[in-house]
């Protein structure tokens, strides 16, 4: 590896390994549009979907075109002072791909490490196509697109340059259903790994707790989404994969509902306050801990059992939660 490849290098040039994998637990669905124009990136309104036990009485709100962006339009060249060089950057999504229009920022640094290693920033601009106007010399012009990014060593001596970077990547938005019900935002979160579920090595999220509508932009490859609906057992991974210049709509399926949880005396009664929670799995897997007289969780489908500690009592019973069926589930003193 070169002088230069090594510098580059160092200010992060991001390059996934493609395939695509997908597993049983898989749940998802992926529309892909264009990310440039008239494509663009920005979020669609929510409409948070709401249930019964038994039915579903919303049906999701559609994902619509994003919003139209202007094209991209170069900048003209400054007057350059005397003693001084012009450098005019631009991106594109790949080798022959559609120019970047927005969303970029370029950094110039110098092409010397300072005394602690690191290459010394010059300037810094968030335009399409930036002009900058430096002394003559060697630098390193940096440009990142959401997690995506690229590095080349460019060198100034006389007569104005030009650069062209390429940046593969591509977008994703996400969100989360269960059935034909969209779950409100707030209530779902997404973190997004590099490659696919089946790589076991310990890996740590290059995104958390991405929200519904939000559009997160990474190199063009394949990805890991891990999905947690609520705080309690409702995850689902899913494999996607994440093409330049596209932005793609990831639709996620739970298989779950939202339970609540009462001690009462009597059926239909009034619940107690101040009751210790617990509920397992069959096996006696602990899946979640609370207290209160009505605490409310959303629990995977499957059997559970339920313990209730109140005034140095404990009541439990078994249960079922069923796709879609949010309820109450009574535990009773008698």
């Amino acid at each position: 590896m070169s002088g230069w490849d090594v510098k580059a290098l160092r200010i992060g040039v991001a390059v996934v390994a493609a395939g695509l994998a997908f597993a049983a637990q898989t749940a998802a669905f992926a529309q892909t549009r264009s990310l440039m124009a008239p494509q663009a990136t920005a979020s669609v309104p929510l409409v948070p979907g709401t249930g019964s036990p038994g039915a579903t009485i919303v049906s999701p709100v559609p994902l619509g075109p994003p919003a139209a962006i202007a094209p991209q339009v170069a900048q003209p060249i400054p007057v350059v002072p005397a003693g001084r060089v012009a450098l005019a950057v631009t991106a594109r999504y790949g080798r022959d791909a559609a120019p970047i229009s927005g969303g970029l920022i370029w950094r110039v640094y110098a092409a010397k490490p300072d005394a602690t290693g690191v290459l010394p920033l010059i300037k810094e601009d968030r335009g399409a196509t930036p002009t900058f106007v430096l002394p003559p010399g060697t630098y390193v012009v940096h440009a990142s697109l959401g997690l995506a990014s690229a590095a080349k060593p460019v060198q100034l001596r006389a007569d104005t340059v030009r650069e062209e970077l390429d940046i593969p990547a591509g977008g994703v938005r996400l969100e989360g259903r269960v059935g034909d019900v969209r779950i409100p935002p707030g209530q779902i979160s997404f973190d997004i790994f590099k490659g696919s579920q089946f790589d076991t090595s310990v890996r740590r999220p290059i995104a958390q707790n991405v929200m519904t509508g939000d559009v997160v932009l990474l190199p063009e490859g394949t990805y890991n989404i891990v999905s947690n609906y609520g705080d309690g057992n409702s995850v689902v991974r899913s494999d996607v994969h994440v093409d330049a210049a596209k932005l793609t709509d990831i639709v996620v399926t739970h298989r779950a509902a939202v339970i609540t949880l009462k001690l009462v005396n009597n059926s239909g009664g009034d619940a107690l306050a101040n009751t210790q929670w617990t509920v397992l799995t069959p096996g006696g897997d602990v899946i979640k801990e609370s207290i209160g007289a009505f605490p409310r969780l959303v629990l995977a489908e499957g059997d559970y059992h339920v313990i209730a500690r109140n005034e140095g009592r404990t009541f439990q019973r078994d249960f079922k939660v069923i796709t879609g069926v949010d309820g109450e589930v009574e535990v009773s003193t008698r």
